[in-house]
């Protein structure tokens, strides 16, 4: 039996129409489900011929009951349309971002997601945000020109991250993000709105000569509780709006268009990810959102109609294909491209990533929130962070200042924190604040439990840095934020080319993703239709991007 050949007839398949061949052709070419499903760019027709099915991309159909159009007609039993990586997402979405592809580079904090990493996706069709989380405001100012630089007239973001403990920095960011036209953001962390958040959103705001309002600053929100999400999809509310106008930051004009639009028009539902996370699962939380945008977009009845996209889990093609048949209207990564060489980290954790399996991932205290608890996932296979974070939360919550710690307490901060005296690591905390923020030293000195707090989180921050430099003797400290979705992109590229750090590149992988998402999505369209798809003819194995092209015409 020939690979094109599927088998006897012996079940009975509801047909859907007739195929015909094309003019003249009297033996219709036929391939195999393998073949057929990776040509994305053309139709697949599966029908009956001698009690058998057989599959080919040629020809055409006629969709529906009635006489066959013609005597070399076959009775047709599945059809699957052309569908590329183009077609998936929100076409809104999409206009509004400039993408060609709906594929978000989420944004890792420290310079992670790197202004290399931005630039290779803006231009690939893509977008990628800067990590610009934990940066000075001179840091994040440099890799805004870089990029500007780089990406003109192309789709590129920078990330806001919620600082409750540090508002002032947050208006700084926005202050200087307005300043440079940096006209995107992914507001990532937020445990509710703020006043700096929502100037960014509403500065600017104004209508056209036929009434359309223009946004000119676009919030992609990324958040895991719907009562947060709630805030975000909805306008912004009058208690921050009015403290604006007050102040003369925003003219009453634009205080009234505010009312009109939500603080986001795009959302991302993040489930079980890397850093700051709930641990959500995609398949519940996903639906969830979709309905609170149905729900508000028929409330507020928006210009611009709400889109919801997904993170965390997105590393197969599976995975990916799995996110767009929920209604995603995008999808976003972050561990996987933090694992790529163009990421801000250093080889040294780009080969930890590649070893790590789904369970090697834990909660571990968070430095940014660490006084009120939050956690953020990190990697545990090859460092004990998690385990040194987690008690120096258990410190901070049994005493109330550092005089009060146990000799043996003392002893084991110097020794395996530190690696100097607790008074030697206090000198450079104060010294690291003071280029930063001289106030936090300020209240620390008034405030003995606070002191305690700044002298942990030096620990805490420290350790990404360690991570992303590299530090040789640090090494049992790194702080790597990653989520499980690394241990299923590891299995997925296990024996490929992608096993290898070295070739692990942003625009590759997405690719990959995407196009085997098309491919994955295909082969379910046949099975719905009852045609017994082969499995091997499911896995859709990495391939490097110039051979990406055999799939789909690649542009860029």
């Amino acid at each position: 039996m020939t690979g094109n050949i599927l088998g006897s007839w012996q079940y009975h398949y509801l047909h859907k129409g007739w195929w015909q061949p094309e003019k003249g052709v009297s033996n219709p070419p036929a391939t195999s489900f393998h073949a057929a499903l990776r040509q994305i760019t053309q139709p697949v027709f599966v029908f009956e011929a001698n009690e058998q099915l057989r599959v080919t991309q040629q020809g055409c159909a006629c969709i529906g009951p009635g006489m066959p159009p013609q005597e070399a007609a076959r009775p047709l039993c599945a059809y699957v349309p052309p569908i590329s990586p183009e077609s998936f997402g929100d076409l809104l979405f999409k206009r509004d971002h400039g993408l060609q592809y709906p594929y978000v580079g989420g944004a890792m904090a420290n310079g992670i997601s790197s202004v290399k990493m931005v630039v290779e996706m803006g231009n690939a069709g893509m977008i990628g945000f800067f990590g610009s989380g934990g940066l000075t405001i001179s840091e994040i100012e440099s890799a805004i020109h870089q990029i500007q630089k780089q990406l003109v007239n192309k789709p590129y973001g920078f990330n806001l991250i919620h600082s409750p403990f540090d508002p002032l920095l947050e208006q700084a960011t926005v202050d200087l993000y307005l300043a440079l036209g940096v006209h995107r953001i992914s507001a990532a962390a937020f445990l509710d709105l703020t006043l700096p958040l929502v100037y960014y959103r509403i500065k600017g705001i104004h209508r056209t000569d036929t009434g359309e309002i223009v946004c000119p600053n676009k919030v992609i929100a990324k958040v895991s509780r719907i009562e947060v999400a709630r805030k975000f999809l909805s306008p912004p509310p009058e208690k921050l709006i009015a403290p604006l106008v007050e102040k003369g930051m925003i003219t009453p004009d634009e205080a009234e268009l505010a009312r009109h639009i939500p603080v986001a028009h795009d959302l991302t539902a993040e489930a079980d990810s890397g850093g700051h996370t709930d641990n959500r699962p995609a398949i519940s939380l996903l639906p969830t959102m979709l309905a609170l945008r149905d729900e508000l977009n028929e409330k507020h009845r928006y210009q611009r109609p709400l889109c919801i996209g997904l993170a965390g889990g997105i590393a197969t093609p599976v995975s990916t294909a799995a996110a767009f048949a929920m209604g995603a209207g995008y999808v976003l990564t972050g561990s996987i491209n933090q694992a790529c060489i163009e990421s801000g980290t250093s080889e040294t954790v780009r080969t930890m990533l590649a070893e790590a399996d789904q369970a090697d991932v834990t909660m571990a205290p968070s430095a940014d929130m660490f006084e009120m608890g939050v956690k953020v996932q990190v990697l545990k296979r090859g460092t004990m962070f998690p385990l040194r974070a987690t008690k120096l939360y258990e410190i901070y919550c049994r005493h109330d200042a550092i005089d009060e710690l146990t000799a043996a307490e003392c002893q084991l901060l110097e020794r395996d924190y530190f690696r100097q005296s607790i008074e030697e690591e206090w000198h450079q905390t104060c010294r690291f604040f003071r280029n930063r923020d001289a106030r936090q030293i300020e209240r620390a000195e008034s405030n003995p439990k606070y002191k305690m707090a700044l002298l942990f989180r030096s620990y805490l921050g420290q350790s990404v840095r360690w991570a992303t430099n590299g530090v040789p003797n640090r090494r049992i400290d790194y702080q790597v934020w990653c989520g499980p979705t690394i241990g299923a992109f590891n299995e997925w590229t296990r024996s490929t080319f992608l096993s290898q750090p070295k070739n692990r590149k942003v625009v590759t992988v997405a690719m990959n993703l995407l196009i085997g998402a098309s491919v994955i999505t295909r082969a379910n369209w046949l099975i719905t239709q009852g045609i017994p798809v082969p499995p091997a003819a499911m896995n859709f194995a990495p391939a490097p991007l110039s051979e990406l092209n055999d799939f789909i015409h690649i542009n860029g």
